[in-house]
């Protein structure tokens, strides 16, 4: 993309309203725009991360074995009040009546409608173990929206939901969400720690909330700071495995790490005072057992081996999807603007031509642009008449990783600058060296 055929529009000065980091870059780069407190419109660059971050959330829950689909963001009353959530919810549900005088709901999540179509398609055993997720808007009408997308009353989430014959089956349900998720994150840059939390109007025992380490955090946390060191890495799981999915959770929840509403005081004191850690976290997934709290009370029965109707075990899994890029910013951030992972970059590297206009740079720039597009990449090309300080000012405030700086002092000795933005450090290559260069990096990704 040529950043004069684009729209960006950036800010120079912050607005008064953001009170925290994400927000504030997130306005300044022309990410966003809001509309009314809490809603806002996705501008072209923010869309486009936003579509990065969804896009590695479908790849990991697909590998996981779960299936997408699509559910509406408006729902019938009636279902809610099968399951007795209606009026338990309060008044963050945002409750409509169409013209036809019938009460509807803007969904804040999907566990009734989901429900509705199990129950409706599936009626054996044999069809299970069955795990449906879509990606979709949900609304909250929070009493306090701030901080941009980090707390927004409409907001993009991803929920999934499993139906299981037994417990055993469901929790292992659970547990393979945990493994995806925590595979997710790293692919965005992240380390999101899973803690065990209070699972609030969902319902059900088991839950673990996956937080992201910020100042900014809304949840005060407390664990045991070699939980940091974990990863998952490139290890191969297998997803149909009781054992191995179980012993990712182990190693990911056998440490103490929970949330303010969970803390217990006297098991946090039983580890060494060194590795304790008090903090503050960013909240950007979660996911539950709830056993059979919907299906009996919605009639989601199948037939089992032996010919007799069970309710089926069940479980919600979300992560925020929009929050998320929110999320990034506030862990990945300088003095000079967002440092996107390359894994959620909106694009994957930045060409600033420093003398527009002249015959050799643009041809220069031109060939870097052309290269880079047929090796399936997008580069953005700033062929604007501006200032060279304004053009780095703009890459630096929007986060690309890699800027590849063509001038003619460089060209004359046959180089350009390739600067990689989260460290600052410049080298300088050929041309076709920088597009190697680019090329590899992502390939790893």
């Amino acid at each position: 993309m040529r950043l004069s055929r684009y729209f960006l529009p950036v800010l120079k000065e912050t607005p008064s309203e953001a009170q925290i980091v994400s927000h504030r870059l997130m306005l300044r780069a022309g990410m966003i725009r809001q509309q009314a407190a809490g809603i806002y419109s996705w501008l072209p660059l923010g869309f486009k991360v936003l579509k990065r971050i969804e896009q590695i959330v479908h790849e990991e829950q697909i590998r996981a074995g779960h299936i997408p689909m699509l559910m509406p963001t408006l729902q019938p009353a009636d279902l809610w009040r099968e399951s007795g959530r209606y009026d338990d919810y309060g008044q963050e549900m945002l409750r409509l009546r169409d013209r036809h005088d019938r009460d509807m709901l803007y969904g804040p999540t999907n566990e009734e409608m989901i429900t509705d179509i199990f129950r409706t398609h599936v009626s054996s055993y044999k069809d299970l173990p069955l795990t449906l997720y879509h990606v979709q808007w949900k609304f909250r009408d929070e009493i306090r929206p701030r901080f941009g997308v980090m707390r927004g009353r409409e907001f993009y989430m991803k929920d999934g939901y499993n139906f299981d014959l037994t417990k055993e089956d469901a929790l292992h349900a659970y547990n393979r969400h945990l493994v995806s998720y925590l595979r997710t994150y790293e692919r965005m840059g992240l380390q999101a720690i899973p803690m065990r939390a209070d699972s609030g109007p969902i319902g059900g025992d088991d839950t673990h909330e996956f937080l992201v380490l910020a100042d900014t955090g809304e949840s005060e946390v407390f664990y045991d700071s070699e939980i940091t060191d974990l990863k998952l890495g490139d290890r191969e799981i297998d997803y149909d495995s009781f054992e191995q999915c179980q012993a990712v959770l182990e190693e990911f929840t056998s440490r103490y790490a929970r949330t303010d509403e969970t803390h217990d005081e006297a098991a946090f004191n039983a580890i060494p005072e060194a590795r304790r850690r008090v903090a503050r976290g960013i909240e950007v997934g979660q996911i539950f057992y709830f056993g059979t709290k919907y299906s009996e009370a919605m009639g989601a029965m199948v037939q089992d081996a032996d010919g007799h109707k069970v309710p089926v075990h069940m479980g919600s899994h979300g992560i925020g999807v929009s929050r998320l890029l929110g999320a990034v910013i506030e862990a990945s951030h300088d003095e000079n603007g967002i440092i996107w992972p390359e894994g959620v970059t909106p694009f994957h590297c930045g060409i600033v031509n420093l003398r527009q206009g002249d015959e050799a740079t643009d041809a220069a720039c031109q060939m870097l642009y052309d290269a880079l597009t047929a090796k399936g990449l997008e580069p953005l090309y700033d062929d604007r008449s501006e200032r060279a300080g304004a053009k780095f000012a703009t890459m630096d405030l929007i986060g690309l990783p890699w800027r590849i700086t063509v001038g003619p002092r460089g060209l004359k000795n046959g180089v350009v600058e390739l600067t990689s933005r989260r460290t600052g450090e410049s080298e300088e290559l050929t041309a076709e060296d920088a597009v190697d260069r680019i090329v590899a990096i992502y390939a790893d990704i």
